[in-house]
């Protein structure tokens, strides 16, 4: 393959921003990351894969990133993709602020015609009235001296089959000549069908929703989860049910809580973006409200177990399986594990914390030490590792109560064993 004559610089090396540069290097791009993090950038010097993602390990053996420290150098690249997060504050509240840095960053250093293309989440109307005045006070002219886009991020970390490599695309921007630039680009990097929307605001629109229907649909289901376990009803069995109908259904599954950067995240950027135009997102709110309480009412679940061998949480060993938000990945962000972790030591819980993919959060060294040391159990991570531990280790370290907050053990299995055993709603 002729390589390619431009050269791409992303800002914010992350879940996203790594795996993308990554991959514009495969396709033979030149490529430059900048990160504030010293540690991130050092790593990448020395090949490593900071993310952990197992089909980034050959690519990394065959591909070089070019770290930046001075933003100076910026002004050798030709196309920067924004990446950097879009978390919310203590309440709730959008904060912009890394886009709003890394915008003006971009600004300062960029050479004329330079594409700018933002994947960083974003409500709509993000590009329209924060991030182009900025290029704009900077003496840029929209369509003429630079050409701004919005490309939402797209990943699954840990997924097998889905990547930055394969995951479809959407892409908005301001004028045609920066549109058609942007395809091109991603249909150049990306082994996926990209769709051009017909305004940035598409888009922006278009991540936000995504996200928001899993977080109104997973609400649905812990509300449910809530309400069968109630009634004596495995909300488990009741989605399989359900999901044998082929068409106008697709399942989602109850849990201690819903974790990541995005799904409990973007729906609020969505909520307060639609006040500042007079209108109230009551369903999102409802649903964000519901996944919230997910925390909170595990542990009610599992202090309802323990009334039944006559114990309280104050006290009890209890030993904790997991802390990231998701199975099989070393990843904190927004994980309700560490909301049922606070929860219980309030409650003044004596806990054996165990996570193989995070072990600067763990205060044990092994599954084995959590099981030697808890009398209680709580599962909050579907890890691999955790999902191999027989019914019979458990009784064997003397573990009495046993709640599965994933719903990924074979309740019938742990149940015929002996064990005080629940999920959530089943």
């Amino acid at each position: 393959m002729q390589k390619q004559k431009e050269r791409v610089c992303v800002i914010g090396l992350g879940y996203v921003g790594f795996p993308l540069a990554v991959q514009c290097a495969v396709k033979e791009y030149e490529v430059f990351g900048y990160d504030k993090d010293e540690k991130k950038l050092s790593c990448i010097e020395k090949g490593e894969n900071i993310v952990n993602e197992e089909y980034l390990d050959e690519a990394l053996k065959k591909t070089k990133i070019n770290v930046i420290r001075d933003e100076k150098e910026m002004n050798q690249c030709d196309i920067f993709v924004i990446a950097v997060p879009t978390p919310v504050d203590e309440k709730y509240y959008p904060d912009l602020g890394f886009v709003e840095d890394a915008s003006r960053t971009v600004a300062k250093n960029m050479k004329e015609g330079a594409l700018v293309v933002v994947e960083s989440t974003i409500n709509p109307g993000v590009c329209e009235e924060v991030v182009r005045p900025i290029f704009e006070k900077a003496g840029w002219k929209i369509g003429e001296t630079v050409f701004i886009s919005h490309c939402p991020e797209r990943i699954n970390p840990g997924d097998k089959k889905w990547n930055v490599t394969n995951i479809p695309r959407v892409v908005g921007s301001f004028e045609e000549k920066g549109l058609e630039r942007s395809v091109k680009f991603y249909e150049n990097i990306l082994d996926a069908k990209i769709m051009p929307m017909k305004t940035i605001r598409e888009a922006e629109a278009a991540k936000i929703i995504e996200n928001s229907f899993r977080d109104v649909n997973i609400a649905f289901v812990n509300e449910l989860a809530k309400s069968f376990d109630l009634m004596g009803i495995d909300i488990v069995n009741v989605i399989k049910g359900a999901a044998t109908k082929p068409f106008a259904f697709m399942p989602h599954w109850p849990s201690r809580g819903v974790g990541g950067h995005c799904i409990p995240v973007d729906p609020y950027y969505l909520i307060e973006k639609a006040k500042e135009n007079d209108f109230d997102h009551k369903f999102l709110r409802m649903a964000r409200t519901i996944n919230n309480s997910m925390p909170a009412y595990t542990v009610e679940v599992l202090q309802e177990m323990l009334n039944q061998i006559e114990k309280s949480i104050k006290g009890t060993n209890i030993g904790v399986l997991g802390v990231s938000y998701k199975a099989n990945v070393g990843d904190l962000r927004e994980s309700p594990a560490l909301k049922v972790i606070e929860i219980l030591e309030k409650h003044g819980a004596k806990l054996h914390v165990f996570d193989p993919y995070l072990p600067e959060h763990s205060n044990v060294k092994n599954i084995d030490e959590v099981l030697q040391k808890s009398e209680t159990v709580v599962l909050l991570t579907n890890h691999k590792e955790f999902l191999e531990i027989k019914p019979e280790k458990y009784k064997e370290k003397g573990i009495k109560v046993l709640l599965d907050g994933m719903n990924c053990l074979d309740k019938k299995e742990f149940l015929d064993a002996g064990l005080i055993f629940k999920g959530i709603g089943r």
